[in-house]
């Protein structure tokens, strides 16, 4: 497979920027050296041709951009001196490869908000510009700009270094890269608003990203988890919506439309990691994916080992949307009523009790429970909860074929 010169810029930015950051470790400046760098092989590579070592190519050019800014700087003697007494960097594929790990874990520092996380992860280590990330999120650029801009000063004064966490904090700092990676999938899955259903162009950098750490870390069965549920996941993104952008759910899905060598990859990275030892939560939901996949036909669906396969997960990380995703298992082995009764407290949990999930699992059991009139209220609070466009869309459809 042809592999474009974008695509390879991409891969090639974390590594660049790492490798600036490490040296001279001015987040900033590298940022923007780096970015310049990308620019000029943009312009330049597909008229000249790729170079035969890109990475050194684009290291050269990053750093002439620094070295011109502390020329102009008042610290120019200074800065030199310091810059001329540094060891050459090391053009080496394992200091890439330390320096992006590296990178990852800046980028996901524990004093930086989720959002903040996420979007510097997009912007330093995806290589998205300022504008594809506000666009992702659906606020102006200036905001993200800011956003990212605040970001970088609050890693900077937290007194963050580039290097790896300590061996104790690395497991935990390893499980905030992988968070942000999800949140981002998720996002681009099912967009939090606006009018399209999905964002092919982030759950596919969203799986970029999760394979480098990956490639990095091979032998860690949660990140091998989270690849595996990220394409067994986005393997049905062709069935998800009718031609005219409808949202269709998992039961009434042509499977035949699903992509099965993603459902191939991911079952394969499962069953490698799954005997390692005790599953973590991003190889449950892999494997409760797994099963949904691996059935030919929605009714041929095994509920009940995902079933277990939840209660397992509600023990390893619960949360009140597992709660939720549970209890709609539940109702296909044990009954509507079951599952109804199952997410009763959540009305009293403050991160649900208003969420348009809650009060549409609400309405869907309802329905099934043959109680038309109230799963029709439901579909129709649902429907003005959320900010999602297509599901705005299909919760109003529900609503109106009750009446």
């Amino acid at each position: 497979m042809t592999v474009s010169v974008e695509d390879e810029l991409r891969a090639l930015a974390p590594q660049v920027l790492g490798t600036l950051i490490r040296r001279y470790g001015q987040f900033d400046a590298c940022e923007d050296a780096v970015q310049e760098a990308l620019l000029a092989a943009a312009l330049q590579w597909p008229s000249e041709g790729v170079p035969a070592n890109p990475r050194g190519w684009l290291i050269t050019v990053a750093v002439r951009r620094l070295t011109d800014q502390f020329r102009s700087d008042d610290a120019r003697r200074r800065r030199e001196a310091a810059v001329a007494s540094m060891e050459p960097l090391d053009p080496a594929p394992s200091a890439a490869s330390d320096d992006t790990l590296t990178l990852f874990f800046l980028c996901c520092h524990p004093s930086l908000s989720p959002g903040s996380q996420l979007a510097l992860t997009l912007r330093a280590v995806g290589g998205l510009t300022t504008a594809e990330i506000a666009a992702a999120f659906f606020v102006p650029e200036a905001t993200m700009a800011q956003r990212i801009s605040r970001a970088k000063q609050k890693i900077k004064q937290a007194g963050a270094q580039f290097a790896m966490p300590p061996a104790e904090e690395r497991a935990a700092r390893l499980q905030v890269v992988l968070h942000v990676l999800y949140l981002m999938f998720n996002e681009g899955y099912t967009t939090s608003s606006g009018a399209d259903l999905q964002r092919s162009d982030l759950t596919a950098e969203a799986i970029r990203l999760t394979r480098e750490v990956h490639r990095l870390l091979p032998a860690d069965g949660e990140v091998a988890g989270l690849l595996s549920l990220m394409l067994l996941t986005d393997a049905r993104r062709p069935a998800r919506a009718r031609p005219d952008g409808t949202l269709v759910p998992l039961a009434d899905q042509d499977r035949t439309l699903w992509l099965r060598p993603m459902l191939d990859e991911g079952v394969a990275l499962l069953t490698q990691t799954l005997p390692q030892g005790p599953p973590g939560p991003y190889q449950l939901q892999a494997a409760i994916a797994a099963v949904h996949d691996e059935a030919p036909h929605a009714s041929e669906t095994d509920w009940l080992q995902i079933v277990g396969l939840y209660q397992l997960l509600a023990r390893v990380a619960p949360n009140p949307m597992v709660t939720l995703n549970h209890a709609v298992a539940l109702s296909m082995v044990k009954g509507p009523e079951a599952a109804l009764h199952m997410i009763a407290p959540l009305d009293d949990d403050a991160r649900m009790a208003k969420h348009h999930r809650l009060a549409a699992v609400r309405a869907h059991l309802l329905e099934r429970a043959g109680r038309r009139d109230e799963a029709r209220e439901w579909y129709g609070l649902a429907a003005r909860r959320t900010t999602s466009l297509p599901e705005q869309r299909y919760l109003e459809a529900k609503a109106a074929a009750l009446r």
